[in-house]
């Protein structure tokens, strides 16, 4: 059994925070009709200009929260809920390019709801997936990195027995767990820290188990989280 765990440190933090499961199996993830997922991403900028009508990110309800959570943990420097730099993509001019089927749905999803969505390919997984406080001492390669860049004492990750998935909560993702064309059991999750955002989140998730079942097949398990319900179990 692989099971995903919240620990207790997390909601003593973030009380009211809630996080959101997909758990996709036997799903095919090769691009056949790359075209399809670029007008996905389009049609998904388009919908993310809502969250752009402030200039200032502090002021942005999508990203301000963010802001104010990492400063409640250790974080590196300059690091951003992952929404953002989306979002920072699309206010520049800039569109999201095309990676692979299961990115460019949850980076769809992300942008249509302002909310921090990532996956990791579960037959990379070593043991139980944690949201968890750092050591200081877990090993990480960032995503299209070569380097270990260790998270701070403190800080918010996703880890597993090998080390760090996800460093500062959902700022930046390992080389080892990501999705590829060959993944066919993916895990992916999204957060809301905002009681406003929570049905938001409902909403996100439900369409995102949606599109997966749609385009990519297989059998697709969603899962909410929260401080009374705090460990579920991907893999039986």
């Amino acid at each position: 059994m692989t099971r995903f765990i919240v620990e207790d440190d997390i909601w003593a933090i973030f009380p009211n925070v809630k996080i959101g499961v997909v758990v996709a199996q036997g799903i095919d993830n090769g691009i056949k009709n790359a075209g399809v997922y670029e007008q996905m991403l389009r049609e998904a900028e388009k919908e993310a200009r809502k969250f752009l009508e402030f200039e200032e990110w502090s002021r942005n309800p999508a990203t301000a929260v963010w802001r104010e959570a990492f400063r409640r943990f250790k974080a590196k420097k300059g690091a951003r809920c992952s929404v953002e730099s989306l979002l920072k993509r699309v206010k520049n001019g800039h569109h999201i390019p095309t990676i692979n089927p299961l990115v460019d749905i949850y980076n769809c999803i992300s942008l249509s709801y302002g909310l921090p969505c990532g996956g990791e390919d579960i037959d990379t997984f070593v043991g139980d997936i944690r949201l968890a406080l750092a050591d200081g001492h877990e090993p990480f390669i960032p995503l299209g990195g070569e380097e270990n860049d260790p998270p701070y004492e403190g800080e918010i990750v996703y880890k597993d027995d090998m080390g760090v998935i996800c460093r500062c909560w959902n700022w930046r993702e390992a080389q080892r767990t990501m999705l590829t064309e060959q993944t066919k059991r993916a895990f992916l999750c999204m957060e809301s820290i905002d009681d406003a955002r929570h049905e938001a989140l409902h909403q996100a998730l439900e369409e995102l188990a949606y599109l997966i079942q749609r385009h990519l097949g297989g059998t697709v398990k969603m899962h909410l989280l929260d401080a009374r319900h705090s460990e579920i179990s991907i893999i039986d």
